[in-house]
């Protein structure tokens, strides 16, 4: 996994004795004996872990802080053989006569760092001033350790993997990140993309929500991932309680996170994408512009080896990243997208002094998403629906079902609405073309012969570009002689290019042009249940369940047939796009994640070469994409995320998916 990017990290919350060491250490070679089973490269554990970290005035015990150490001796040595990865354990450690609370970096038998706390809390509940003195104080840079007096002591250290130097891990402990300029800010601008956090939050109502949000915004603001573990019950309880709380959390997304007030050992494993966030920190400029902060500090790199790799995630891969997975999530999703379409589309008519528009509709999706986010423009601008002119062009691959939702939609929905029958004036074009669709003459043909003959076709002889053009470049014709277009295609349409230049392609103005073909049905379900009633809903719903397609040629047409699933493409564009995945990892992350259709690793391959094929080729339809609003994280417009030489060549992207 690390050639894709992968570490296997883990917050690891130990049953603990206050101040029994040698019970607590046993605890805590137990789960590092569960981390190895699991493949987990790095582990956390909380706070003062070795000791228990309520100990209080037992701190400054000699007994106590020998114990501790001899009790790290023994974690380092039976370690060794059982764990082979890096792991992070607190305890006090007594230097220069000064006490500090401080994470020991362990790896194989070896004591790499340790870094002391720099901020004490001693307000309210906390004492921590009262034993130990702040890591802004320290003035030894190395500690003695099994007779060496070069052991790295200090708060500018970062512990960097020898072979893969995306791997750099910063160190800090609990308070450190409530504070207004956590540690860990200054360790990313260094280039650290793992942050621990050895901690012993206590329990108060409302604090494990500040708790969770305070580690996932930290992850978001460093562009980091980040690993909290924090003592648990077993802690004393003579003023507070404590819960025990892992958390993993990645660039701002929460990736896993324990049960609170459990009274066993356990283990919160999840997989950082760290070539996921080398990607963001290039993107966000304003990353590298935070970089002078830490020009003047210096950090001590401090070399390790993650050493055993997992071979599987178990970090969920969703299949489908454009919709979210919960039903109370996606609703949510659905009612911003579909309310911020229509603050977009607003905002445009009103500053054009609210014109009529008109739009398309086929009785298909994409069409259906933008007439109901047309509908809701209208009434929120307190204009008549009539005034939206709602046009349906039926063609020769036009069905009875889409025609009938089509006409059954603009009426339940009070719209102007007329019918245009494309096949004559397609027909007429042809003539004047000298083009003969599928070999047939046209000569003395009417419509509905040539629509009889074209029944005959072969499925297999069922390709001719031109006939296809011909009727979607006529419907935006009749559309653009008609007032203000509001455009109906998608995100997943123009990714690729599965739209006909200065056709479909073109409007002025499309409220859909952000919004993936995966998401698309899930606003017109959304929509339908929550914004409409009656026959309008009952006609959205089998709009809904009908099959894709762009209906242009005499035989029934599946998009999907053609160009493959969508729900692979939005996939693959959303990886590719969103964090400039390269194709063997799409690969990768699609064996991980469960579609609604089994896959054959084939199969997937076949159609990511398609994807990649058709993104490159059709830049230049991208390159001149009307004006529409972005809605999620992903955009192609040229004048917004997305800009690319309309003659790029795919040979480096292709010959991985071979």
């Amino acid at each position: 996994m690390l050639q894709h990017g992968f570490v296997r990290v883990s917050a690891a919350l130990p049953r603990l004795h206050v101040a029994d060491c040698a019970f607590n250490v046993e605890r805590l070679l137990h789960l590092l004996d569960q981390a190895e089973q699991q493949a987990v490269q790095i582990v956390v554990f909380p706070e003062l872990a070795i000791t228990g970290y309520t100990c209080a005035d037992l701190f400054h015990q000699p007994a106590l802080q020998k114990a501790s150490l001899d009790a790290l001796d023994h974690l380092l040595g039976e370690s060794e053989q059982r764990f082979s990865g890096l792991f992070i354990v607190g305890l006090p450690w007594l230097v220069n006569d000064q006490l500090y609370n401080v994470a020991a970096v362990c790896q194989q038998g070896q004591l790499l760092g340790v870094v002391p706390k720099l901020y004490l809390p001693t307000y309210k509940e906390f004492y921590e001033a009262r034993w130990f003195t702040p890591g802004r104080a320290v003035r030894a840079t190395t500690v003695s350790w099994q007779g060496s007096r070069h052991t790295p002591f200090g708060t500018d250290l970062l512990f960097v993997d020898e072979m893969v130097s995306s791997v750099v891990l910063g160190v800090e402990i609990c308070e450190d990140l409530w504070t207004p300029i956590p540690p860990s800010c200054f360790q990313a601008l260094a280039g650290a993309k793992i942050l621990v956090n050895l901690s012993a939050s206590n329990e108060v109502i409302g604090k494990a929500e500040y708790r969770r949000q305070l580690v996932m915004g930290q992850s978001g603001r460093c562009i980091a991932g980040y690993v909290y573990a924090s003592n648990g019950v077993s802690e004393s309880t003579t003023d507070v309680v404590f819960g025990g709380h892992g958390i993993i959390a990645e660039n701002g997304a929460l990736l896993a996170e324990s049960s609170r007030f459990q009274r066993e050992d356990s283990l919160v494993v999840s997989d950082l994408d760290l070539e996921r966030l080398q990607n963001d920190r290039q993107k966000t400029n304003s990353f590298a512009d935070s970089l002078p902060l830490v020009q003047d500090r210096l950090f001590r790199r401090i070399p390790f080896l993650l050493r055993k790799a997992p071979t599987r995630l178990v970090r969920t891969v969703d299949p489908h990243p454009f919709v979210p997975s919960g039903q109370e999530q996606l609703a949510e999703r659905c009612a911003e997208i579909f309310h911020a379409q229509v603050a977009g589309l607003a905002k445009r008519l009103e500053h054009l002094g609210k014109p009529p528009a008109c739009i398309g509709v086929s009785g298909g999706l994409d069409s259906t998403l933008a007439l109901l986010v047309a509908c809701k423009t209208f009434d929120l601008l307190s204009v008549p629906r009539a005034k939206v002119q709602s046009l349906t062009m039926p063609g020769f691959g036009t069905t009875q079902r889409t025609k009938q939702n089509a006409l059954a939609l603009m009426k339940h929905l009070a719209t102007s609405a007329r019918e245009i029958d494309i096949r004559l004036l397609c027909l007429e074009e042809m003539r004047a073309l000298g083009h003969r669709p599928f070999g047939i003459a046209l000569d003395g043909l009417t419509p509905d012969s040539l629509a009889a003959k074209l029944l005959d076709v072969p499925a297999d002889r069922c390709n001719d570009l031109v006939f296809e053009n011909v009727q979607a470049r006529m419907r935006t014709s009749l559309l653009m002689n008609s007032g203000f277009v509001i455009g109906t295609g998608d995100l997943s349409e123009y990714a690729l290019g599965w739209c006909t230049y200065n056709g479909d392609h073109i409007s002025m103005y499309n409220p859909n042009i952000s919004i993936p073909k995966t998401l698309v049905k899930f606003l017109v379900r959304w929509a339908a249940l929550n914004e409409f009633a009656g026959a309008a809903q009952k006609t959205l719903l089998d709009i809904v369940a009908t099959e894709i397609s762009p209906e242009l040629l005499p035989q029934a047409q599946a998009t999907e047939s053609v160009i493959g699933p969508y729900e692979l493409h939005d996939f693959f564009l959303f990886h590719f796009l969103r964090y400039g995945a390269p194709p063997q990892k799409i690969l990768f992350l699609a064996d991980h994640a469960t579609f609604e259709k089994a896959y054959p690793p084939a199969e997937i391959r076949r159609w990511l070469k398609v994807f990649v094929q058709r993104f490159f080729a059709n830049q230049f339809k991208r390159s001149c994409l009307p004006d529409g609003p972005k809605v999620g994280t992903i955009s192609l417009s040229p004048r917004g995320d997305w800009r690319m030489p309309s003659d790029a060549q795919a040979a480096v992207w292709l010959k991985w998916c071979e």
